[in-house]
């Protein structure tokens, strides 16, 4: 099993949950986080006051899926999330050593 960690930009969240589904992911976490990459926040004005955004907004999505599914999974999120603007977000892949359902007491794969 892998625990894939996504950041995506906020507006992408739909389509990516869309696509992630129609490929067979049964469930995911979802949080909205802030953060900086690459592009080191932006400057905005604000009723005429012009001020520095450090952090900026994204969407982190966390689901563990079988480790054949994972590339596929991996793929759309990288497909679907892409704008080929700076900031499009990250993918980090972790192995998982054991899942369980807390209700049925399922383990591993039964418990995805």
């Amino acid at each position: 099993m892998k625990l894939i960690i996504a950041t995506i930009k906020p507006f992408k969240l739909e389509e990516v949950r869309s696509a992630l589904t129609d490929l067979g992911v049964r469930g995911m976490m979802v949080t909205e986080v802030k953060g900086f990459g690459a592009q080191s926040g932006h400057t905005e004005i604000y009723r005429g006051a012009e001020y520095t955004v450090n952090f900026v907004p994204k969407v982190r999505l966390e689901l563990v899926v079988t480790a054949a599914m994972a590339d596929d999974v991996i793929e759309t999120i990288k497909t679907t999330a892409h704008t080929d603007k700076i900031g499009d977000g990250k993918i980090f892949v972790l192995p998982v050593e054991r899942a369980v359902r807390v209700r049925t007491g399922e383990t591993d794969h039964d418990a995805l």
